[in-house]
C-alpha cells in the first residue's frame, strides 16, 4: 500500500463569481478537505493511495465520497448515525483585490469528531508506505486528535503531518499545545510559511524556519510552502528551494494541498526531495488555474512543467 491519508472532508458552499453569500442567489457545492485532496491528487498522478474518514450516513456524507471517487481515489469510511455526527461545512466567498477572500468555518459535533482509534482499519495503516493526517483534524476534539495520533503511532512507513492551521477552528496556541503532543509520531511535516510563523511563533527566513523547526521537534523532512514563490524544503541537513511556476492564478484554494499529494507521491515512488519538491511546485501551479480546493490534474502535464523549468535552468 503507498499512502494512506485520514482526515475530515467538509463540503465547501461558495457563491459564483466573486459574489458575497448576504446577497448570492445560488451556490456550488464541492468536496473540500486536506487529507482527500492530498490521497486524490497521489491518485490522479497514479499513486496507490486511500483515505480514511467517517461520515454520516446522509446524502451529504454520500456526497462528498461520490466526488472523491470521481477523482480514483479509494475511500475506507467509517458511516455514522446522523445522530453520532453531521456533515462538516466550510463557507467560502472568492474576492478580488481590495477585498479579501473569506471562509467560515461550520464543522462543530461532526461525525469525524468522534471516530475512534478502534475504527481505524490496523491492517491499511501498517502496510503503508506513507501515513498522513492533517492538523485540521485533530482540531475537531480530543478524541481526533487521539485518533491522528493512533494513525501516525501505528505505521512503520513515513509518517507525515500537515499543520492545516485554521483561525476558525482553533488559536495558534491550541494547535501547537495539542500537536506538539503528535510530534514525536512524525516525520515529514509540511506547513504553509504563515501557518507555520503562527503556530510556532517564530520569525525568519524560510531556509531558517525549516532548519529551526527540524531540529527543535527532531523531524527528518520540513516542506514549507511559500505559495506564488515556490517551496522549501529540509531533508538530511540539506536545505532545498523550488521556485513557483508562473501561472494566471484562477483560485489558490487547493495549491497547498495540492503540492502536498504530488510531493508525496513521488517521494513513494522513490523520487529524491528536490525531484519530489519540483513536481509539488508544478502540480500546485496546475492547481491555481483551475476552480476548486480538488482540481483534476494529469501527470503529463506536471512532466512537461518540470522538464520545461529544467529544460530553461533553474
Amino acid at each position: 500500500m503507498g499512502l494512506v491519508t485520514l482526515g475530515e472532508t467538509a463540503l465547501r458552499l461558495s457563491p459564483p463569481d466573486g459574489q458575497r453569500f448576504e446577497t448570492a442567489r445560488e451556490v456550488e457545492m464541492r468536496a473540500d478537505g486536506t487529507a482527500s485532496t492530498v490521497g486524490a491528487i497521489a491518485s490522479r498522478l497514479g499513486g496507490d493511495a486511500v483515505w480514511l474518514s467517517k461520515l454520516p450516513d446522509t446524502p451529504l456524507g454520500r456526497r462528498v465520497v461520490a466526488e472523491l471517487h470521481e477523482h480514483g481515489l479509494e475511500t475506507d469510511v467509517v458511516w455514522a448515525d446522523p445522530e453520532v455526527g453531521r456533515q462538516g461545512l466550510t463557507f467560502y466567498e472568492d474576492a478580488a483585490a481590495p477585498r479579501e477572500d473569506r471562509l467560515l468555518q461550520d464543522r462543530t459535533d461532526t461525525a469525524m469528531a468522534t471516530l475512534t482509534p478502534g475504527e481505524l482499519p490496523m491492517g491499511r495503516m501498517q502496510d503503508a508506505d506513507v501515513v498522513f493526517a492533517a492538523g485540521s483534524t485533530a482540531a475537531l476534539s480530543a478524541t481526533a486528535a487521539e485518533t491522528t495520533g493512533a494513525l501516525l503511532r501505528a505505521s512503520p512507513g513515513i509518517r507525515a503531518l500537515d499543520l492545516d492551521f485554521h483561525p476558525g477552528l482553533w488559536s495558534a496556541e491550541a494547535a501547537h499545545d495539542t500537536l506538539e503532543d503528535l510530534f514525536g509520531a512524525v516525520d515529514l511535516l509540511f506547513a504553509s510559511e504563515d501557518q507555520a510563523k503562527a503556530v510556532f511563533d517564530r520569525t525568519g527566513t524560510p531556509r531558517e524556519l525549516v532548519h529551526t523547526i527540524a531540529a527543535d521537534y527532531d523531524f527528518s523532512r520540513v516542506v514549507l510552502t511559500r505559495s506564488e514563490h515556490g517551496v522549501v524544503g529540509y531533508h538530511d541537513n540539506v536545505v532545498h528551494e523550488q521556485d513557483a511556476f508562473e501561472t494566471d492564478a484562477t483560485d489558490s484554494t487547493g495549491q497547498h494541498a495540492t503540492l502536498v499529494g504530488a510531493v508525496l507521491q513521488r517521494l513513494v515512488a522513490g523520487s529524491p526531495t528536490d525531484e519530489a519538491l519540483a513536481h509539488g511546485a508544478a502540480a500546485a501551479a496546475l492547481a491555481r488555474t483551475m476552480p476548486g480546493p480538488l482540481t483534476p490534474i494529469e501527470a503529463d502535464e506536471i512532466e512537461r512543467l518540470v522538464a520545461d523549468h529544467d529544460g530553461r535552468g533553474r
